[in-house]
């Protein structure tokens, strides 16, 4: 728009100073026709300078409707540049916004890059715990089966042993039963050995002188009574 407001102010100037020119060169020939009198005679110079005046006024109307067409015109040039001018300083306006708009959309970008750079790497460091923390579930319950095998095994131990203190609380019954019937065993014996020394001592000694160093069948069971208390004492001794 410029370069046409350019063109139309310099087509302008031309036209006004070709008018101009034309002007010039009328008037000198009309000069030219008055001061040669040898040439032409004063009634065709009248009528030819009446009709080259009639010519010059003519020029001149048009000249001067020109000129003002011309005016105008570039009145209309100058409005049309001033609103150009509005025109362009609003453009400008609209683009210094858009380029801070797009200033302010770069920046948010970067942002937003460096966000999702960011949650990527914590997405990463999520991945590599959630691995890490599956490693080491998978070694807690390794552990645990094998706490489980040993809770068993501790089960199945304590049971055993239970079954073993029963067996050993029966056979430590049986042998105090067995043990209560040695001391009765015992008791018995000794009073039959108490009794057997009584008989002993009440026998006469002319009895003893009498009979014959071979003793009777009636005398065998007093001689096993010493025998058959030693071994009751043996079995005692072992038992306790």
């Amino acid at each position: 728009m410029e370069t046409q407001s350019k063109k139309s102010n310099k087509v302008q100037k031309v036209v006004i100073g070709l008018l101009t020119i034309w002007s010039l060169i009328a008037i000198i020939i009309l000069v030219v026709w008055a001061t040669s009198p040898d040439l032409k005679g004063s009634a065709q110079c009248r009528r030819e300078l009446k009709e080259m005046t009639e010519k010059l006024e003519g020029a001149k109307v048009v000249h001067g409707k020109d000129k003002a067409a011309l005016e105008e015109k570039v009145l209309e040039a100058r409005e049309e540049k001033d609103k150009l001018k509005r025109e362009i300083l609003l453009l400008l306006g609209h683009l210094n916004a858009t380029n801070a708009t797009l200033e302010a959309c770069q920046q948010k970008n970067i942002m937003l890059a460096e966000n999702i750079s960011a949650l990527q790497e914590d997405v990463r460091l999520l991945q590599q715990s959630e691995a890490n923390l599956t490693e080491e579930l998978n070694l807690q319950k390794e552990k645990v089966e094998v706490l489980e095998l040993n809770l068993t095994r501790a089960v199945h131990q304590t049971e055993s042993c239970y079954s073993l203190k029963a067996a050993a609380e029966s056979q430590m019954l049986a042998a105090q039963s067995q043990t209560k019937a040695c001391n009765v065993e015992q008791q018995y014996v000794k009073l039959q050995l108490e009794k057997c020394k009584a008989a002993q001592s009440e026998a006469p000694q002319g009895n003893k002188q009498v009979e014959p160093i071979e003793s009777s069948p009636s005398n065998a069971p007093l001689t096993g009574i010493p025998a058959l208390m030693l071994l009751i004492c043996a079995a005692l001794h072992l038992l306790t």
